[in-house]
């Protein structure tokens, strides 16, 4: 048995076939993600995520995560938890750390280490409802990111850009996302509103 090429942690080999099966049957390729949430109190909730759809059949992950989400007491809650737009920057640069690092394996591309600060800035006038003038989300969002690896400075700056151009939740922050808000009404879905 051949020993498979592993780089940046990632099978390469394994990366190939999955793309080579997703050419010959593309549905394949379709993936639904899910979360429930439940609200505990203040500002304090909590979701779960435990299964989601792809490859054509239910998946279910090995264990079932938890994240508390909360604000911190300068935003009148208790902080048991990150708070839900830190949970965004926290998506973000996963997204964009593992679509780097899946991408630079693919090219061949070995990296030593890939660290990101991300600050975002958010103008809670918006949240609160006092100006319509203010977004409710982040204003901006600044990621900055020190990449090591065995190649030349240009050459790391190439890779870094796969980071943002592959990576589904840079996309999200990006560009539209149409999302519909529904209610469960005697048991049937009832569409509130769609943004």
């Amino acid at each position: 048995m051949q020993n498979p090429t592993i780089i940046n942690g990632v099978n390469v080999d394994d990366l190939s076939m999955t793309m080579d099966v997703i050419r010959e049957n593309p549905a394949i390729a379709s993936f639904q993600f899910r979360a429930k949430n439940e609200w505990v109190q203040g500002g304090l909730n909590q979701t779960t995520i435990s299964d989601f759809y792809g490859a054509c059949e239910p998946q279910k992950h090995k264990t079932t995560f938890v994240f508390k989400a909360d604000e911190p007491a300068v935003l009148l809650s208790t902080d048991e938890g990150a708070n839900p737009v830190e949970y965004a920057l926290t998506a973000l640069a996963s997204c964009v750390t593992t679509a780097m690092v899946y991408h630079a394996a693919a090219r061949g591309i070995k990296l030593e280490s890939v660290e990101s600060t991300l600050e975002g800035d958010l103008d809670i006038h918006g949240l609160l409802g006092m100006d319509e003038n203010i977004r409710r989300g982040y204003e901006s969002v600044r990621m900055t990111f020190k990449v090591k690896g065995d190649m030349p400075e240009e050459e790391l700056m190439e890779v870094l850009k796969l980071g943002p151009t592959f990576s589904p939740v840079f996309d999200i922050f990006t560009n539209k996302v149409p999302v519909t808000v529904m209610m469960e009404s005697n048991g049937e879905p009832m569409m509130i509103m769609q943004g």
